[in-house]
């Protein structure tokens, strides 16, 4: 029987050959079988104690990353750990990732010019062998063979399909790698994927220093700000199938783009907006977060590409919340020189920001250490903002609060085992009072409240948790009058 090796870059298979021959009536059979069966187990415990053998058979495995809509870190940094993952499960040796430079951004950037390779590698070194390049297999170049798994394959489905794949081929790249790897997996697996996300990926050092400096000028304009995330750029807008109202141009702007996928299917406008499967307009961002407090003194990190509709779109916004900041507008055009032809260098520096600020829209920092998050509830949100014409802003307000329950990022908000991992890694923290898993004294600082007093939280208190960070002086946001919007709403 043959019996695999527990190390991850070589397989090895041990065991023995056994053969059983039958005779009758031979009084000696007993003896011979006692004496056999000593023996075979004798060689049985050597197979176990015995060092692996090299057989020189080392499988590679190389992934192509395809950035989803968005372009933003996070769907550079999901396939990549689920790629260190799917290496672990395969027993290969991981060829660093590929990106993609032929999609819509053109971002020419490799993997070594955003992540710090070499300590990627060396991170992760007791977990799975990774190389920098596919070298010669028995002095030849190989050409690996080009595949794709199924979306959320999980451990059973790579080794039932992979490994014979792997053990013939020797090597392959898995292509349009996103999302290929089930949410739930082992407990080990799971934490694998926790210490490639959040501790096996570095920027590198120009990175770092950058985003650090964006950082440093936002805590001067103000000690609490709110970084958010629009979503609102043309490609995302295309991916979602969503229609903002812009006539035949937006129509024939968002169709071009749309035809960069293929396997795309034709989305129902409407359709998508019931189902909540729409980002909300810079207005309706602005507008939610007035009526959950937020004053118009409050500072806002935007973090996205180019806004569709450009300042036209984003005028309503601004309007509402005059302290308006972005990379482009707190940095000079010669820091930003070395990362602005590259989107996906300009989306780290944006997750470096967001990983410093007090509150965020549409992102995820659990693992951390908490920070509130505030998901919009869209799926309800999109009759309110229809019908807004037709209310006081009292009733607006109200309403939008009432709906966000339950969507601002509270602990214990989503249930373990709910929505993708990489945004609810419960596998990876540790449900104590134990600050290990903390790694600066801004997340020390933070607020953490178990499930059990959560649910005991009516929902005044609820808001005033978030409205505090919010306000520099601690006072309750959601007191404070709006003459300016009521006039909106009486318009």
């Amino acid at each position: 029987m043959k019996k695999k090796s527990h190390r991850h870059h070589s397989p090895v298979y041990i065991g023995i050959g056994i053969i059983l021959c039958h005779r009758r009536r031979i009084h000696l059979i007993p003896f011979i079988s006692a004496v056999a069966g000593s023996i075979l187990f004798f060689f049985a415990v050597l197979s176990f104690l015995s060092p692996p053998i090299d057989n020189h058979q080392t499988s590679y495995q190389r992934i192509e990353v395809w950035p989803r809509a968005g372009n933003s870190t996070a769907f550079l940094v999901v396939p990549i750990t689920d790629a260190v993952v799917a290496a672990y499960i395969l027993n290969a040796t991981l060829v660093v990732p590929k990106l993609d430079q032929e999609s819509y951004w053109k971002d020419q950037s490799n993997f070594s010019e955003i992540f710090d390779v070499d300590w990627f590698m060396t991170y992760l070194s007791r977990d799975v062998k990774i190389v920098k390049e596919l070298p010669a297999i028995n002095g030849r170049v190989v050409n690996p063979y080009r595949t794709r798994v199924p979306r959320k394959c999980n451990q059973g489905c790579y080794q039932s399909r992979m490994i014979p794949l792997l053990n013939k081929k020797k090597a392959v790249i898995l292509t349009k790698f996103d999302f290929r790897l089930s949410n739930r997996l082992a407990t080990n697996l799971q934490k694998l994927r926790c210490r490639a996300n959040y501790h096996a990926l570095k920027f590198t050092d120009p990175i770092l220093e950058m985003g650090q400096k964006l950082v440093d000028r936002m805590r001067k304009k103000s000690k609490r700000f709110i970084a958010l995330h629009l979503r609102f750029e043309s490609d995302m807008l295309a991916f979602s199938g969503c229609y903002y109202g812009g006539g035949d141009k937006e129509r024939r702007d968002l169709q071009q783009i749309r035809r960069r996928w293929k396997t795309l299917h034709k989305r129902n406008p409407d359709r998508e907006r019931r189902q909540g499967r729409c980002p909300l307009t810079p207005e309706e961002v602005g507008l939610m977060l007035r009526a959950l407090g937020y004053d118009s003194d409050v500072h806002i990190y935007v973090a996205s590409g180019e806004v569709y509709g450009g300042e036209e779109t984003l005028a309503p916004l601004k309007a509402l919340f005059p302290n308006i900041h972005s990379k482009d507008t707190i940095a000079t055009k010669q820091e930003l020189a070395p990362f602005a032809s590259y989107s996906s260098r300009m989306a780290a520096l944006d997750f470096i920001v967001f990983k410093s600020d007090d509150m965020v829209i549409v992102f995820n920092r659990r693992y951390f250490g908490h920070k509130p998050t505030i998901r919009p509830n869209a799926k309800k949100l999109w009759r309110l903002f229809m019908d807004r014409n037709n209310m006081t802003w009292e009733e607006f307000a109200t309403t939008t609060r009432e709906y966000q329950v339950g969507f601002m990022g509270e602990p214990g908000e989503v249930k373990p085992g709910r929505g993708e991992f990489h945004e609810n890694p419960l596998a990876c923290i540790c449900e104590t009072k134990s600050k290990s898993m903390i790694h600066s004294k801004l997340d020390v600082e933070s607020d953490v409240e178990n499930d059990e007093e959560h649910e005991e939280e009516d929902e005044d208190e609820n808001m005033t948790h978030v409205q505090r960070l919010a306000s520099s002086d601690g006072s309750d946001l959601g007191q404070k009058e709006n003459p300016e919007l009521e006039e909106i709403f009486s318009d």
